[in-house]
């Protein structure tokens, strides 16, 4: 297999490939959703095409709690076919998926009364890992252990000690959300998928009742694109009502979304070994490690108003400092917030539902021959998703199509990532760069990370670190906009990077150097880095001005004062 590089050159040839002959199918939404309905249709001997109209992961794929999980809360709502179904895929991404960006995560969930509570939390936690290893699917994932209180204040002394009587601590799996995406887009590519971001569908091309393609806008260039594919397959999340519009036809279901924002503090402003879970008059509420931060989330409020930046509001950031201060020794303030982020959950709903009762299951529907959607669902479960987007399009082809392979198909990057961190000590020997670094290099790209160590052997001062984000190599910059589809300096300081979230500036005392960085890749003039670096400290600036705002009408018209460095 290939290995695919998404740079400028090769956007620019799978806008014109998409173009020349007509598909098997057109997935249109770069999202967790659409990059794996992109591979498993590619994986199937499917001619395919992928666009996004902004940058891979720029929406819900992006912004969510980082989490790979069965849903431990969902047993409580007895709903064990989805627990199942995101145990399953959990383990296949540790195991065997993806073991160089899904790792196993503890967290420890305090009891706060003796007795019944051991009882019941401790049978929903076995339960959990029961599920878990019945299909072999745990290996790699530890056992939950119940824990007294002064054991759990031992690895969590950031408690208040009145806060337990005792614990439980169980394990689950994290990742970069938006580096996945980028990763199973590059691994659709290698496998054959024509893919190209920053391309936006403007119509769908009809021939009487039937879709036989779209209309692609090239948002970087301004060239258009007529693609013809035998089926399209709409993955775009929460903006799947306004793609359903394009053509005419009322959908089958509807879309509502839900707002969850996060906080990113750094790690020693609580001292906990392992991350913590807590009950919430709604929900539960997450406090998950992250490098060298914790990141704390989420809300769960409705949202009907900018999808493309929604706005994490005062209010929003009260509500969780509120609640992870219920259980601190040393409470958190608004000084200690480096980050803070938001994201929109596509829920399902019918016409009348309360936002309290729509699904976090997913729909497959076939509105209009030649047109697939597919909608709701949970990160974790994507896999599953694509699959199930793929199967409905094959129905409406005229042709004999593989089942899907997707479960023994590795990520780029996971191939003899085991050896290479095995051999960490060597390599940092060898390229003069600290173990720590090979490290990390190594668990965000996995044996990709060869790649990376190249740029630097050639140009030994991209082995240097940012200057204001040092746990970043100058070398990830340029990798991002060379191999990984980064157009603009918001992509890398926000998706190929977390930079926008790790530092108390959110990126802005780096923004130079990265974009000069991205300069000799990109083709920019020192005009078109003044622009993106103005774009985006605007960006940050209007962010911080929301998250000042009292509630979400004026968060979202603060945020919405700045504009996109590429109009839509």
């Amino acid at each position: 297999m290939r290995t695919a590089t998404l740079g400028p050159a090769e956007r620019a040839e799978s806008l014109a490939a998409m173009a020349e002959r007509e598909l098997d199918l057109l997935v249109v939404g770069g999202g967790v959703v659409g990059a794996g309905t992109a591979l498993d249709a590619a994986t199937r001997g499917l001619s395919t095409g992928l666009v996004e109209a902004r940058d891979w992961a720029s929406g819900t794929s992006s912004r969510s709690s980082k989490l790979i999980h069965g849903g431990l809360r969902y047993l409580e709502m007895l709903d064990f076919t989805l627990v199942r179904e995101a145990l399953k895929e959990r383990g296949l991404l540790v195991s065997r998926l993806a073991p160089h960006l899904v790792k196993p995560v503890p967290f420890l969930y305090p009891l706060q009364y003796k007795g019944w509570e051991r009882l019941y939390a401790g049978s929903g936690v076995l339960l959990y890992d029961v599920m878990s290893m019945a299909r072999t699917h745990g290996r790699g994932m530890p056992l939950h252990r119940h824990l007294s209180r002064r054991h759990a204040l031992r690895i969590a002394p950031a408690l208040k000690k009145d806060a337990l009587v005792g614990a439980l601590q169980y394990y689950d799996a994290q990742m970069d959300d938006a580096r996945y995406v980028a990763t199973l887009v590059r691994t659709a590519a290698a496998y054959g998928a024509q893919v190209a971001n920053r391309a936006r569908v403007t119509a769908f091309l009809r021939e009487g009742e039937r879709v036989v393609g779209a209309r692609v806008q090239d948002v970087e260039a301004g060239g258009e694109y007529e693609v013809r594919a035998k089926q399209i397959v709409n993955a775009t999340g929460v903006w799947t009502d306004d793609t359903q519009s394009m053509v005419g036809e009322r959908g089958q279901f509807h879309v509502r979304a839900s707002k969850g924002i996060h906080l990113v503090v750094p790690k020693d402003r609580i001292h906990s070994s392992t991350g913590l879970i807590l009950r919430t008059e709604k929900s539960v509420l997450f406090v998950i490690p992250w490098g060298r931060h914790w990141i704390i989330g989420t809300t769960d409020t409705d949202w009907d108003l900018d999808k493309a930046h929604p706005a994490a509001s005062s209010a929003d950031i009260d509500y969780l400092l509120e609640h992870v201060n219920s259980v601190l020794a040393v409470p958190l303030t608004r000084d200690d917030v480096e980050g803070v982020y938001a994201g929109l959950r596509p829920l399902l709903a019918g016409e009348s539902d309360a936002t309290s009762k729509l699904s976090r299951e997913h729909t497959v529907a076939h509105p209009v021959p030649g047109l697939v959607v597919v909608a709701g669902g949970k990160y974790t479960t994507y896999r599953v998703m694509a699959k199930d987007a793929v199967d409905a399009a094959v129905h409406g082809l005229d042709m004999r199509v593989a089942e899907c392979v997707t479960e023994d198909i590795p990520l780029v990057g996971a191939e003899g990532y085991r050896a290479l961190w095995n051999a960490r000590a060597r390599i940092a020997a060898r390229t003069g760069l600290h173990v720590v670094r090979v490290e990390h290099l190594l668990n965000r790209y996995g044996a990709l990370a060869e790649e990376v160590l190249e740029l630097i052997t050639a140009n030994p001062s991209l082995g240097e670190p940012l200057h204001s984000a040092d746990d970043y190599l100058r070398a990830e910059v340029v990798y991002a906009a060379s191999h990984e589809g980064a157009r603009h300096l918001d992509d890398v300081l926000t998706r190929r990077t977390r930079i926008s979230i790790e530092t108390f500036d959110r990126g802005t005392r780096c923004a130079h150097e990265a974009a000069e960085l991205m300069a000799p890749v990109l083709g920019w003039d020192e005009d078109h880095i003044e622009r993106e670096i103005e774009h985006y400290q605007k960006r940050v600036e209007a962010e911080r001005e929301s998250q000042r705002q009292p509630d979400d009408l004026t968060a979202d018209a603060a945020r919405l004062g700045a504009p996109d460095i590429v109009p839509l």
